[in-house]
Formats: C-alpha cells, sequence, structure tokens
C-alpha cells in the first residue's frame, strides 16, 4: 500500500517570459520545483516520488535532489507532447515498479511549490475512502459567461462551482485504465485528470484546497510566491 507522489514538471513557461523552465527558476537560492518536491519529501505517508521533466533538465534536476535531500526521488522521465500524454508517460513508468491493487498516485504540478501537508494528507484520505480525490476550492468571485471574450451578459451562479488545484489522486490500477479508455475511445486533449474522468463519465470526490497553493504561470504569481515564503514559510519548506 504506497502513495507515490508523480510530478508534472515538462513544461517550457513561455508566459513567464525566462530563458529556462519557470519550474527551475531559483527563488531565494532554491529551484521552484524544489520547493514543490519537498513538500512530498517531507510527508510522513509518501513513499516514493516520479518526476516528469523537460528534456536536457534531468541531470539537472537529479543533481539539485541530491543537493537538496530529496531522497525519495525514484526516477525521472520526458514529458510528452500534451500535459495529458505527459502525465501518461509518468504513470507508465510508475506501474513498472508498482502493480498493488492499493498503490495511489498524487498527480501534482511542479510549478505548485505552495502544497500544504494538510492538502496532501486530506487526498490520500479521502482517495483511500472513496476512490479519487480532486483538490478544490470555493470559487468565491462573479462568474461571467462570454461567447466573443468582449461582451457578457450572463452569469453563472457560484455556489456549485468549485475551482480545481492538484494534487490530483487516484488509485494506480484506476487511472491506467482510465487512461486505456481514454485511448480506445480517441480522448487526446484533455487538460487535467479530472476533466479525464468527467470526458469519461466518472464520478469525482473533492479534497480540500488552498488559496495559497497557487500555480506559478505567469511573472505576478512568483511574485505572489516570493511574497508568501516571507510571510508563511513552515519548517518544511526550510530544510
Amino acid at each position: 500500500m504506497k502513495n507515490i507522489a508523480l510530478i508534472i514538471g515538462g513544461g517550457v513557461g513561455a508566459r513567464m517570459h525566462q530563458d529556462i523552465p519557470k519550474q527551475f527558476i531559483n527563488v531565494k537560492d532554491v529551484p521552484v520545483i524544489i520547493y514543490t518536491l519537498r513538500a512530498f519529501q517531507q510527508h510522513p505517508n509518501v513513499d516514493a516520488i516520479e518526476v516528469v521533466c523537460l528534456d536536457g533538465w534531468h541531470d539537472i534536476l537529479r543533481a539539485y535532489a541530491k543537493q537538496f535531500g530529496i531522497t525519495k526521488l525514484e526516477n525521472i522521465v520526458s514529458g510528452g507532447e500534451t500535459g495529458l500524454q505527459s502525465i501518461r508517460n509518468g504513470l507508465y513508468d510508475i506501474a513498472k515498479r508498482y502493480d498493488g491493487d492499493d498503490d495511489i498516485v498524487l498527480i501534482h504540478d511542479a510549478i505548485r511549490p505552495l502544497v500544504s501537508q494538510d492538502i496532501i494528507s486530506d487526498n490520500i484520505r479521502v482517495c483511500r475512502k472513496y476512490g479519487n480525490a480532486i483538490t478544490v476550492i470555493p470559487c468565491t468571485a462573479v462568474m461571467l459567461k462570454t461567447m466573443n471574450s468582449i461582451t457578457s451578459e450572463e452569469q453563472i451562479p457560484r455556489d456549485n462551482l468549485k475551482i480545481t488545484q492538484t494534487p490530483q489522486t487516484f488509485f494506480l490500477y484506476d487511472i491506467l485504465a482510465a487512461h486505456k479508455e481514454a485511448i480506445e475511445k480517441g480522448i487526446n486533449d484533455s487538460i487535467a485528470s479530472c476533466s479525464l474522468y468527467v470526458e469519461l463519465e466518472k464520478k469525482l470526490y473533492l479534497s480540500i484546497g488552498s488559496e495559497k497553493n497557487i500555480k506559478l504561470t505567469t511573472s505576478e504569481d512568483m511574485e505572489i510566491f516570493s511574497a508568501l515564503l516571507e510571510t508563511t514559510c513552515p519548517d518544511w519548506m526550510r530544510k
């Protein structure tokens, strides 16, 4: 009964306007991806870590993992042409080492470095109780619907809306079966594991997220991340 973290770090980060991938940008002398790996390294119930990484950065990541004591890192594989394919590459590699019916995989964005221990714990709890776990936060903004990106005449009631984050956690056997079914049905453009499940008409179970569990997509996000490090830096991030 293993809990395996699958960290997806195969993006180039074009919207960050940097010369290196955003997951390798240093913040306070630590690469972003190391903050993320530390969260899973320090969690007592995470047994192993797999990373999907850009070609040409594998050795650099291994060096960083050694430097910062990421001992749970088991393997690094290359990403695919899409996010879905990158996840699939990681899952296939994990399946070479783990095949138990009770092994679960926590799929997480490398550029969500502030994932908390509580979020990881709740993902494991919800998945083991219900079969999967999707990290979400409430939708607190007014949601407008537009057909042309210029005007809107309709709002979407927010009471029943949730904003998804990662981790998104599944039993390894189930998520592999979902990817197999998706291939058979020609589904290859799902933007996340949760959307893949929706397209396959599978039920999802919700797990607690946090506004601090931000995804570093733009330079403004990096500024917010740096500010959050200044104000609330848990002990596990300093180790």
